[in-house]
């Protein structure tokens, strides 16, 4: 179970359906700050992906949830930082694999892709799956070795300047 409120970020694209999610993790108990845009109006999504990746890097999120027109944008951007495993997911096949094999920390999703019941269902297959470990814990370690020669954790300060995405 989680541990930790999830973060949940998106940019305008994605403001509809955070609504949704918000709803239905109140209606299942669990606990989110909504970091996200909170307009319709065109807002820059690096800016919220790089809140979201960034609590999770550091460790004060568990998981995180990015949602934007279609997913990959905050896919690509939360990817960069160390320790976020972020999976733009478009089914619950997806989602349950994501979860299971890689133990997916931030689920990113298209608000403009997918309907709000699907996206939903994908929600909670990516909530209610364990990580297996076992075989998979051998890619993890291989990730997480490639990370230690390719990047490193973004600080707060480093996190401002994402800031001026916003513009």
């Amino acid at each position: 179970m989680l541990q930790k409120p999830i973060y949940i970020g998106n940019d305008h694209g994605g403001y509809e359906l955070k609504q949704s999610i918000m709803e239905h993790l109140k209606k299942r108990g669990i606990a989110y700050i909504d970091t996200g845009s909170s307009t319709r109006e065109i807002v820059r999504y690096p800016y919220y992906a790089a809140k979201i990746a960034g609590a999770v890097s550091r460790g004060e999120a568990d998981r995180g949830i990015l949602i934007c027109s279609t997913g990959i944008g905050m896919s690509i951007l939360a990817n960069r930082f160390k320790g976020v495993r972020a999976s733009l997911c478009t089914d619950t096949y997806m989602a349950k694999m994501t979860r299971a094999h890689n133990d997916s920390n931030v689920l990113c999703l298209g608000g403009k892709v997918i309907g709000e019941l699907e996206a939903l269902d994908i929600l909670d297959a990516w909530l209610d799956t364990e990580y297996e470990a076992g075989r998979h814990s051998i890619s993890l370690e291989l990730i997480g070795e490639a990370e230690e020669h390719l990047s490193q954790p973004i600080t707060p300060q480093q996190e401002e300047l994402f800031h001026d995405f916003n513009r």
